[in-house]
């Protein structure tokens, strides 16, 4: 957890309760008490109104919460803006999960920011430059769990191969979606077209490994940047 998530939810277990410990706070969060001890004086350094001391507990002055959630226009458009790609670019469990991030947000914010994120200035017509890819859902959980994955494959000569693969990222081209991964048949990086995939399959779990990786990855293709010119979007 992140040192700020952190200290957010150290905010909200004090804020629901009238007095709680170091150890309970630390059984919750899962970090040693010294680490609360730490965070306590940290937030009551910047203004939070903690009340309490070490060995007896710790509670927020009455009256006391946390500043409502706020962006500036141009943060609101930018979040707007992406939300709309996702809706007319990605699979449609990812768009409904950008509607329920755009809705959660708008219960946040005040009347005046709210009405920005209903605004139709900044437009993403969905004109299907890139197909719908119904196989983005399945290899987003692929990634997510650290699953093989098996499928059918027809590269741009026609010919046709069968590949298991460990999945490292999926990236979206601007008409075209790309799988990166680790392929076991060539034993090295590849990248497949998700268009060209079929008979998509999840296999067991692999266990990550450096030289296999998405950092790895990367790397490889800058080098093949550097000495081609040019980012394979899959072949």
């Amino acid at each position: 957890m992140r040192r700020a998530d952190r200290l957010f939810q150290l905010v909200q277990i004090l804020r629901r309760s009238r007095l709680v410990t170091a150890r309970r706070i630390a059984e919750q969060l899962e970090i040693s008490e010294r680490t609360v001890y730490r965070d306590i004086r940290d937030l009551t350094l910047s203004g939070v109104p903690i009340r309490g001391e070490a060995g007896v507990g710790y509670a927020l002055a009455h009256g006391f919460d946390v500043p409502p959630l706020m962006f500036t226009e141009e943060e609101i458009e930018a979040l707007v803006f992406g939300v709309r790609v996702v809706q007319g670019y990605a699979d449609p469990a990812l768009a409904r999960a950008a509607d329920s991030v755009l809705a959660k947000v708008q219960m946040v914010l005040p009347d005046g920011l709210r009405d920005r994120t209903l605004s139709r200035s900044l437009l993403v017509p969905a004109m299907y430059l890139c197909k719908p890819a119904p196989n983005l859902g399945a290899l987003r959980e692929a990634i997510r769990s650290r699953k093989c994955v098996s499928f059918a494959y027809s590269d741009a000569a026609g010919n046709e191969t069968r590949r298991t693969v460990r999945p490292l990222a999926v990236a979206f081209w601007g008409k075209v979606w790309s799988l990166a991964s680790w392929c076991e048949k060539r034993k090295d990086f590849r990248g497949f077209r998700l268009d060209r995939m079929r008979e998509v399959a999840l296999g067991p779990v692999f266990v990550e490994e450096e030289d296999k990786s998405l950092d790895a990855f990367i790397l490889h293709v800058t080098r093949e940047v550097g000495s081609r010119g040019a980012v394979p979007a899959g072949k």
